[in-house]
């Protein structure tokens, strides 16, 4: 499903919580906070070109739109970009996994978050469970469709 993404909301929140590029989790957790009735979404985007695989990505979802703070720093339109998500979080949730994060490992950073154990792999990186693992396959055939990639198979 392409969901489709609000880019005027985006750029709107986004100035709103002073989001930062390359800090997708932190401006989606801020951003969450910050929209009544808002859920917080982990999952991998692509878009044509560069990198040319799945970035794992954080975003938020209203009402069956995806507002994604992040999106004003990574020059590309909404046409241009697709959103797979792994899972979807209540802010009370959130927060709840959140808080218990920071008192069992208080050094390490609470985000993203990775779900119920066991973890899947993906080439040699621990991913997070079966639905993360599935959304980073998909994400992976249609970054190769649409970047044209499949020719170069086998």
């Amino acid at each position: 499903m392409h969901q489709s993404l609000d880019e005027n909301l985006s750029e709107q929140i986004s100035k709103n919580i002073k989001s930062k590029a390359k800090k997708p989790f932190d401006n989606a957790y801020k951003a969450v906070l910050a929209t009544e009735g808002a859920k917080y979404v982990q999952g991998f985007i692509v878009f044509s070109g560069q990198p040319y695989e799945p970035l794992e990505h954080a975003w938020i979802e209203l009402e069956e739109k995806i507002i994604d703070p992040t999106f004003p720093h990574l020059n590309t339109t909404s046409e241009n970009i697709w959103y797979f998500p792994a899972q979807t979080v209540t802010v009370k949730k959130l927060k709840a996994i959140i808080e218990e994060s920071k008192e069992d490992y208080p050094e390490d950073d609470p985000l993203p978050i990775y779900g119920d154990t066991p973890y899947e792999y993906y080439g040699d990186v621990m991913l997070g469970d079966q639905k993360y693992l599935d959304a980073y396959q998909t994400a992976e055939v249609k970054c190769r469709e649409i970047n044209g990639l499949d020719a170069d198979k086998n």
